[in-house]
């Protein structure tokens, strides 16, 4: 009996791996928004504590926030920017302050 030759095309395909092809998750920017009730101090705190901010970066968006009406605060993947807005507005409830923030696609990739 003969051996039955398997076409060279059958062996290449079957050896031949593709190269995974990566792509960057979306990206989402965490917005604080300003209201008349929140401290300026707990606003500050709440970038430094949630958002690693130095004092100085924190005035200054603190500043933003109060008199633009809003900051952006990070980007972060989805799940990131979710807790963070979580983090935010459980510090706010707590301390009693009406403090929100928003999250938002980024379109700056």
């Amino acid at each position: 009996m003969s051996q039955i030759e398997t076409p060279e095309i059958v062996r290449k395909a079957a050896t031949e791996t593709a190269e995974p092809q990566y792509k960057r998750p979306p990206m989402y920017r965490v917005v604080m928004l300003n209201d008349d009730f929140t401290p300026m101090d707990f606003v500050i705190e709440v970038l430094v504590r949630f958002f690693h901010k130095s004092e100085q970066i924190a005035n200054t968006l603190m500043l933003q926030i109060h008199n633009e009406g809003s900051a952006r605060c990070g980007v972060f993947t989805r799940d990131i920017a979710e807790t963070k807005m979580q983090q935010v507005e459980t510090a706010s409830r707590t301390s009693g302050h009406p403090l929100r923030c928003i999250i938002e696609i980024d379109s700056e990739d």
